[in-house]
């Protein structure tokens, strides 16, 4: 949609005509760090073997396993609707 190369029209009258911030354009998204998908792997695993796990239960298993994180952690990295 947008065309860095064109030289007629700027990234930001472009970026204004599709009503989108230049800064939208150029955001990047990070990826997930080796924490976090190590995390989200123990708890799809553990999710399966004990779907009636809730979020309480799931941080006590993870802190025993070794893992010290606060249950808010938790809640951000689960699938949602669990």
């Amino acid at each position: 949609m947008i065309e860095p190369a064109n030289a007629n029209l700027p990234i930001g009258k472009q970026c204004k005509l599709l009503s989108i911030s230049r800064s939208s354009f150029y955001y990047t998204p990070k990826g997930e760090t080796a924490m976090n998908l190590m995390l989200m792997r123990q708890i799809d695993e553990q999710l399966l073997e004990t779907p009636f796990f809730g979020v309480r239960q799931m941080t006590w298993h993870l802190r025993n396993d070794g893992h010290p994180l606060p249950s808010r952690a938790l809640r951000s990295n689960v699938p949602r609707g669990w």
